[in-house]
């Protein structure tokens, strides 16, 4: 009674209103197939709090804690130290209670946080406006593909092969429902990016060029010819950052005239978390905020002309009538986004570009190490803190054997492209200032062992 309140004369009257015949009705749009017809198979039908709280910590024994191993996992999931202050504030009663408010102005302290957190992004991004916050990079990714076939009014998107195929599987799935084409390639194992075929591929048709910066092998390119062969054609330049901590040392997407910025906002705040709550960055020249969706914190003065802030320029119909919204975000990830704000606050920008160069000059000493492994190449030349080592045979199964020994090795290019051979031996390393020599020593060990 406690969890289903209703009797079964409460349920018949509402299904009689609602003109079903049964609860089953209600699902008559769901196959046949995909509905469950009984028990779930293995699971019990009730247990304990105590029984159920042993067998969930038995099972999560099972895990490999990444901070109890040699950790190089990266692929735009990065793991930085978050700092305890940052748990600490965001727990705050004034925040930890202040989600998404259905009548916002009255939670200043959250609209103050956003106000913030849009002014640091800007700035991270390069960017004259920044929203809110996405749900995540690869969300993110994809509404800035919609944002530009808006603007542009044109449905062809050109993705570079640098891009993180998990976003080009986003923006695939979400292009089946709009009718966006969008053109895609995988990366080649070598050094060079793939900006010159980019510009090539420019035509009337496109409505925007997509690419990852440092991209998925790491490589750093100079956008800037991109942007102007874009903006030559009336096409939007799109620039991805999975990596933020890389712009404290590197130059913002949006000063080499990027027209949107999108990514991932999990290395500063957040960590790792098992995959996610994630928080998605999203930032703009300012001629196209209209378009860019999401939510805006706007500073203004009350009647009195004291300081406050409130959601600005877009309408509260957006977080209703969907069907006549710029986009189905209608909202933004608070507490992610809380988390980034104060762990940029505390670090401040002196902070940051001390973190990007600590982080740069550890991967620099790592991919020397590891590059002097007998049959292994260093394929990145510039890169910020993660690399792309081609070894001598396939990388699944060298990276599964090092788990095996207790080293979190890195993601293989072959996870990533199972279907494409010619990337089966490359391996993307990640190190951050987490990563000690320690452990890149480790690394190296078992990796001149296993290649033997």
């Amino acid at each position: 009674m406690r969890y289903l309140p209703l009797t079964q004369p409460d349920r018949d009257a509402m299904l009689a209103v609602i003109g079903a015949g049964s609860i089953d009705d209600l699902f008559v749009d769901v196959p046949e197939a995909a509905r469950l017809s009984g028990p779930i198979h293995d699971l019990p039908n009730h247990a304990s709090e105590l029984a159920v709280e042993r067998h969930m910590t038995a099972l999560a024994r099972q895990n490999t804690v990444a901070g109890e191993v040699p950790f190089f996992l990266g692929a735009g999931a990065y793991r930085h130290h978050v700092p305890a202050s940052v748990d600490h504030l965001i727990q705050r009663g004034e925040f930890l209670t202040a989600y998404t408010p259905y009548q916002p102005e009255i939670a200043q302290g959250t609209l103050q946080m956003l106000f913030e957190f849009q002014t640091q992004v800007a700035r991270l991004l390069g960017t004259d406006v920044a929203n809110a916050s996405m749900y995540d990079g690869s969300t993110a990714c994809w509404e800035a593909i919609g944002m530009a076939r808006r603007i542009t009014r044109k449905g062809k998107a050109i993705l570079s092969g640098g891009l993180h195929p998990h976003y080009v599987s986003v923006a695939k799935t979400m292009a089946k429902y709009t009718g966006d084409h969008l053109e895609t390639s995988a990366p080649a194992l070598t050094a060079e990016t793939d900006i010159d075929a980019l510009i090539a591929a420019i035509d009337g048709d496109a409505s925007c060029v997509v690419v990852q910066y440092p991209d998925i092998l790491g490589r750093i390119a100079d956008l800037t010819p991109l942007a102007d062969a874009c903006h030559a054609n009336k096409v939007l330049l799109i620039a991805v950052v999975t990596e933020p901590v890389a712009l404290g040392a590197i130059t913002s997407p949006g000063e080499m005239d990027a027209d949107i910025v999108v990514g991932e906002g999990q290395s500063l705040g957040v960590g790792l978390q098992f995959g996610g709550p994630y928080v998605g960055l999203m930032g703009c020249k300012e001629k196209y905020i209209r378009q860019m969706p999401g939510r805006f914190c706007g500073e203004t003065v009350d009647a009195e002309g004291r300081r406050g802030f409130v959601l600005t320029l877009s309408t509260r119909e957006q977080h209703i009538r969907r069907e006549k919204a710029t986009s189905n975000i209608c909202t933004n990830s608070g507490l992610c986004a809380l988390a980034f704000s104060i762990h940029m606050t505390l670090l401040g920008e002196a902070g940051l570009r001390r973190l990007a160069g600590i982080n740069h000059a550890a991967a620099c000493r790592a991919a020397d190490r590891l590059a002097k492994v007998p049959g292994v190449e260093l394929v990145t030349e510039t890169f910020f803190n993660e690399f792309t080592l081609k070894l001598p045979v396939e990388a699944r199964p060298v990276v599964r054997t090092l788990a095996d020994r207790g080293i979190l090795a890195g993601v293989s290019l072959g996870r990533l492209y199972p279907d494409e051979a010619g990337l089966a031996n490359g391996l993307i390393v990640a190190v951050t200032e987490t990563t000690t020599a320690e452990d890149v020593e480790t690394l190296a060990a078992a990796l001149e062992e296993v290649l033997a």
